[in-house]
Order: structure tokens, then sequence, then C-alpha cells
């Protein structure tokens, strides 16, 4: 599952892809607040292009950009706030929210983390190193993970297995810059987005396949909540 789980199975693609929408909205207000123009705000072009890879409608996309840079003059309020525990069977979260109201958010959590074990702040995220996380797939054949990460500078990469892409990992102040120099090193860059990635994952062969399938039970319902943003899991694969 690596340092971002991602759902296995959507049973409903519309009402996945509606979620999707939803968090990446609340991405771009966040990154609008500091200047509704791309070119000139980092973080803001690395949430649009994210949008628009997966087909974000247009005026969806430009109400949030205008909304967060408060050119509608409706305010946004959001707060950023990680909650740290276990999944069931001693296995590390991080959950990244974005919530408008916290007094709604954490009694949620509190619920949803009861079949694992919701901790304190740094309970976790010491065994967690904070860095830039680059998905990106090979536009050719010859573009090599490799030789990308080393020319981009990125500090490592994981290949893509699975049919996943690969992820290059970058220090979090180098984001944008390992961004722009993948696709000169024939990678196409599908998201890029600031994480967490477990130093000491647990390894899944450890578990039995029940017990596998009462985690990936987990993750899904805290991934469901709508003030979920990102959910970092301590297992390996």
């Amino acid at each position: 599952m690596g340092a971002q789980w991602k759902a296995k199975h959507k049973d409903l693609a519309a009402n996945a892809k509606g979620r999707l929408f939803g968090k990446l909205a609340k991405e771009i207000m966040m990154a609008a607040r500091n200047g509704a123009d791309p070119a000139s705000n980092s973080r803001l072009r690395l949430v649009v292009e994210q949008a628009r890879k997966v087909s974000m409608p247009k005026d969806t996309l430009d109400r949030a950009i205008k909304k967060g840079a408060g050119l509608t003059g409706e305010a946004v309020h959001f707060e950023h706030v990680i909650y740290e525990g276990f999944a069931p069977h001693r296995v590390p979260v991080m959950v990244e929210c974005l919530t408008d109201n916290v007094n709604r958010t954490a009694p949620e959590m509190r619920v949803l983390f009861r079949k694992g074990q919701l901790g304190t702040s740094g309970s976790v995220s010491w065994d967690f190193d904070h860095v830039g996380m680059i998905e990106a797939e090979p536009a050719n054949a010859t573009a090599d993970a490799e030789v990308a990460a080393i020319e981009a500078g990125a500090q490592d990469f994981e290949p893509a297995s699975e049919g996943n892409a690969s992820v290059f990992l970058t220090d979090p102040t180098d984001l944008d810059l390992v961004s722009r120099a993948l696709p000169a090193q024939g990678f196409t860059v599908l998201s890029a987005k600031l994480g967490y990635k477990p130093k000491n994952p647990v390894d899944p062969a450890s578990l039995s396949a029940e017990d596998l399938e009462e985690v990936e039970v987990f993750l899904a319902a805290i991934d469901a909540n709508d003030d979920v943003q990102n959910v970092f899991v301590g297992l390996a694969g």
C-alpha cells in the first residue's frame, strides 16, 4: 500500500469521482488563498494540473479558484488537521483532513477509530517522514525512473508496481522543482503533493488474509469521510 493508501475497489465510480472532485476543490480553494494565478502560485498550479488530469469540469475548477481567492465574496474557512493512530493490528495511520468544523470532524474520527486506536499528536508521526510525493508514468519506452529521479533532483523513487505509477520522493521544498523537471526526463506527472512516508512499514506477510481485510475495511471507512483528504498508512507494498 505504501505511503498513501488508495482503495482497491470502487463500487460506484460516479460517487468515487464525486468525492475526488470534492477533495480537489478544497485543495484548490486552500491554495488559491495565496493568489488566483497558477503561474505565480506553485501550490495552486500543481493541484490545478491534477484536477485537469482527472477531468474536473472547468466551471467547477474556476469556481473553486475564485472562491478560494476571495473573488466571489464567499468566506472560505478550512482548517488543516491531522489525526494519528492505528488501524486494526497496530498498523500506523495518519489521516489528513480539511474541515470547516473541527467540532464535527473530531467526534467523527473518534467513532471511525473505534476499531483501531486514535492516538495523540506525535504518537505516530515520529515514524513517518514528511516528503513531497510525485506520481508519474513514463511518456516513452526509453524513460528510466532511476535516471529520471537523479536528473530531476528527487531524493528517492518507488518503481511502478501492480499497475500503479512510479512515485518520486522529494524534500518538501523541492516538490514543485522536481515536478517541473520530470517531463524533460520522459515522465508525465499525474499528481504532486506533500505527504508522509512510513519509516518502518508493517510487512503484510505478517498479517493473515482476514487481518488485512480488517485493515482495508477500516481504511475505506476513514477515506469515505467527507473531511478526509489523504490517508497515509504504515503498510509495505
